[in-house]
């Protein structure tokens, strides 16, 4: 267990007198329900109760008087969950959010307005933390090689011209905080090519997260393309799957044609933080 510090920085032209002051730490997710799995209607008005992982209240100080000038009042608090809870990283998706925050409240007399300051905080898992046990990481550690052609694609490459494309992932089970790594080749294609990209996908709600070009027009045939990718901290986070939600993460490897027909290639993956 941890503990978060730091400093409360009181900054006034006059000393005035205070009924108090406290620390709330606080953390929760918070879900939405998806308008994909009920209708619109239902997901405007069908909200589900907060998940609260930490919450915390301290008094700092009693009723006092702080002087003019600068005050700085040093705290440290205890990271611990409620009872019969984990704490999970920070994470901002579309309908799942794992947030963290302290608010300090400075209390004043009937006739003063209350002093109230609120700062998010990011936590993270140590390093070789399993949040997700139940996952098989041993099994995707090893290299994975793919061949896409008009055969291997989900729709049965309708409209797709005839082409190859061959590469290998690194691993399909990532550690977020180094890089996703590949290489690709496209050995065949009937009709020149204008793009080929990256996509970061979230599975939460299966919408993007962000998009990596890393071919440009034309490519040439049989030269090693690299696949490099690195996560974004807050709109990523290790492979999650709870009684109550789950965040899972998909990488798509997308080429336009020049006549804007597009294939797509789907890759589960599991992010863990080694």
């Amino acid at each position: 267990m941890e503990n978060v510090s730091g400093v409360i920085v009181v900054s006034s032209n006059s000393d005035f007198k205070h009924e108090g002051i406290t620390l709330t730490m606080e953390g929760s997710v918070n879900l939405q329900v998806s308008s994909k799995n009920v209708g619109i209607i239902e997901a405007f008005y069908n909200s589900v109760k907060p998940i609260q992982l930490l919450a915390i209240t301290c008094e700092v100080s009693g009723s006092g008087r702080l002087p003019s000038g600068i005050t700085q009042i040093p705290f440290e608090i205890p990271l611990k969950p409620k009872a019969n809870r984990v704490l999970y990283e920070t994470y901002h998706g579309v309908y799942v959010n794992i947030s963290y925050g302290i608010r300090c409240d400075i209390k004043r007399s009937f006739l003063s307005k209350d002093l109230q300051k609120c700062q998010q905080f990011l936590v993270q898992y140590r390093p070789g933390y399993n949040a997700c046990p139940q996952l098989p990481l041993k099994d995707n550690k090893t290299p994975v090689n793919f061949d896409i052609n008009p055969t291997t694609l989900a729709s049965g490459g309708s409209g797709a011209p005839d082409f190859l494309l061959k590469g290998q992932l690194d691993s399909v089970c990532c550690n977020i905080s180094k890089p996703f790594k590949g290489t690709l080749f496209l050995v065949r294609c009937a009709l020149p090519v204008r793009s080929i990209e990256l996509q970061l996908v979230r599975v939460e709600t299966s919408t993007e997260i962000q998009n990596i070009q890393i071919g440009d027009g034309d490519v040439p045939q049989n030269i090693p393309i690299p696949v490099y990718m690195i996560f974004p901290r807050l709109f990523t986070c290790p492979t999650l799957i709870t009684t109550n939600f789950k965040i899972e993460f998909e990488v798509n490897i997308v080429v336009v044609f020049q006549d804007d027909h597009l294939i797509t290639n789907n890759f589960p993956i599991i992010l863990v933080r080694e």
